[in-house]
């Protein structure tokens, strides 16, 4: 049984860090993704990465988010830098297989100006 845990929302300030953790299990998982849904807004994508450590990012996070793995673990995670109020969301992990993606619950991520 697939199972996603994302871990590491919560409360900051703008200019704050923050560092979201997704523990998945029960597949061997390909590209790992990172949405956000904000309040009244579609859910999109903020961070993609491939099995072999390439990355691409949406341009609203690019040089203030990294995303990186631990295949070991089997692990994402999104370090989240120089935060923003415009990124308060929801944030999402998302494992593709071969077959199937997977999504987690989700944890919300605060950023008060």
């Amino acid at each position: 049984q697939v199972k996603l845990v994302e871990s590491g929302g919560g409360l900051v300030q703008a200019g704050e860090s923050l560092r979201l953790s997704c523990a998945a299990s029960g597949s061997i998982f390909r590209t790992m993704n990172w949405y956000r849904q904000a309040p009244g807004k579609q859910r999109e994508l903020v961070a993609t990465i491939t099995p072999g450590g390439g990355t691409n990012y949406a341009d609203s996070v690019k040089g203030r988010f990294t995303i990186s793995r631990d295949n070991a673990k089997n692990t994402v995670y999104l370090q989240m830098n120089s935060l923003k109020p415009e990124d308060t969301a929801v944030y999402y992990c998302n494992a593709q297989t071969w077959v199937s993606g997977y999504w987690g619950q989700g944890t919300q991520v605060t950023v008060s100006s």
